[in-house]
């Protein structure tokens, strides 16, 4: 009784069993290798993730290093006072500085190259006897007083002194304003009378 009610082994079950575990082996062994067009997808992928990682780092090392702006100093010497003309812009020092030295038959005053509109760098016209700044049109006289555009007061003048070697020292880090009365300010300009 034991026999019947366990079920009899065919050959067919034998062989649908070994036929089972054929395909079984056969995918372990196919995923064991890999094709040349999985290799190349992979290669493919991995290229992309690296090439990322690096723009990636490359972005952040430039926060890292930043550009460093080297601004002029905020004091220099600019010559000696009779080194400028009488009635004469003198523009040597508007790039590198963004001064200018201005001479009259009292003294000498260095004005800002900041126009007081929008910040724009003015010109001096020589032959108009005047600053005009190119972007809205704004006008000044030698003095840096507004008289045209839509400037609405005049340049600001920078400190300027004798050093004690005798030239003239300017330092960008003072500013007076003629609206605000400092013009009026003995540091605001060197008297030579």
């Amino acid at each position: 009784m034991a026999d019947e009610t366990k079920p009899k082994e065919t050959k067919k079950d034998a062989a649908g069993a070994a036929e089972q575990a054929k395909p079984a082996a056969k995918s372990e062994k196919k995923k064991k290798e890999v094709t040349r067009r999985e290799f190349n997808w992979l290669a493919l992928g991995w290229t992309f993730f690296a090439a990322a990682a690096g723009a990636g780092l490359t972005a952040m090392g430039r926060f890292m290093f930043p550009n460093v702006l080297t601004e002029p100093p905020s004091s220099f010497k600019a010559g000696f006072p009779a080194d400028f003309a009488i009635g004469i812009v003198d523009t040597r020092f508007k790039e590198r500085y963004r001064v200018w030295i201005v001479r009259n038959e009292e003294g000498i005053y260095a004005l800002s190259t900041i126009c007081t509109h929008l910040g724009c760098t003015p010109n001096w016209l020589e032959a108009e006897n005047k600053f005009k700044c190119p972007c809205h049109g704004s006008g000044f006289y030698m003095t840096g007083i507004n008289f045209e555009g839509p400037a609405p007061r005049p340049l600001e003048r920078h400190r300027i002194i004798m050093a004690e070697d005798g030239q003239v020292l300017i330092d960008k880090s003072r500013i007076y304003k003629q609206e605000a009365g400092q013009w009026s300010d003995p540091d605001s300009f060197l008297s030579l009378t």
